[in-house]
């Protein structure tokens, strides 16, 4: 399997974000879709996906905590291209055992209830959101953080079971803004109010100058724990 995701991408080395998108959503149509954080790679990839498969699949993880500013962006978005973002929510039941677990803000006492709450309202969520899918794809930058420098174009997601492509892995952030910038794409406010990286509103925050784009996610964590659990491999 390693062997052969090698081949694929020095095969893909070097080509455009568009012409990757294109191949995989011809070649999976109805089995791939993007995963979508509303933030701005999320939004560049949306844009390009609608432009050559409208009807493409493109889903949301409402975990119940996001911030006004992500919700008002997903509605553009939605008003934009004429579609409908998928929307999955967690469980009641599990935020209802969460919550007697460890309380309304429990996530802030330790790492591994940070890490309950993030299973709770994304991990499994996106699990059902990519039941039946052979490809997802994600606005992954190598960039971005630490637990990312190692990440591929093309790569096999063991805890799903499918592929994982990441299209914008080898862009920078300009590159990114650029790229909204000329066509026009809606983004999230916060991206104006020094937040690079959005996630659930008690766990993000804006960066002061000079510090890391991840600095403002669980910002009380060391660097190297700064995954709420979607992106790491074996889990």
């Amino acid at each position: 399997m390693n062997g052969d995701f090698t081949l694929l991408n020095e095969w893909f080395k070097g080509v455009s974000v568009e012409t990757v998108l294109t191949h995989f959503l011809q070649t999976y149509k109805g089995r791939i879709a993007l995963a979508s954080s509303c933030g701005a790679e999320d939004q560049v990839l949306t844009d390009m996906i609608v432009k050559i498969d409208p009807v493409a699949k493109i889903f949301t993880l409402d975990t119940g905590r996001l911030h006004e500013e992500t919700y008002a962006v997903m509605d553009q978005t939605n008003k934009k291209y004429g579609i409908k973002v998928d929307v999955y929510c967690p469980l009641q039941s599990d935020v209802e055992r969460l919550y007697q677990m460890q309380g309304i803000n429990g996530f802030r006492e330790s790492v591994e209830n940070r890490k309950m709450c993030c299973q709770v309202r994304k991990i499994e969520p996106l699990r059902r959101a990519l039941e039946g899918l052979d490809v997802w794809i994600t606005g992954l930058r190598r960039a971005q953080s630490p637990t990312r420098e190692t990440m591929q174009l093309i790569e096999w997601d063991e805890a799903n079971s499918l592929i994982k492509l990441n299209p914008l892995i080898e862009w920078s952030e300009e590159q990114v803004w650029d790229y909204i910038k000329k066509n026009k794409v809606p983004y999230n406010a916060l991206h104006t109010q020094g937040y690079p990286s959005i996630g659930c509103a008690p766990c993000t925050r804006a960066i002061r100058e000079g510090e890391d784009i991840r600095a403002g996610r669980w910002w009380w964590e060391n660097p190297e724990h700064k995954e709420c659990g979607l992106h790491l491999k074996g889990n």
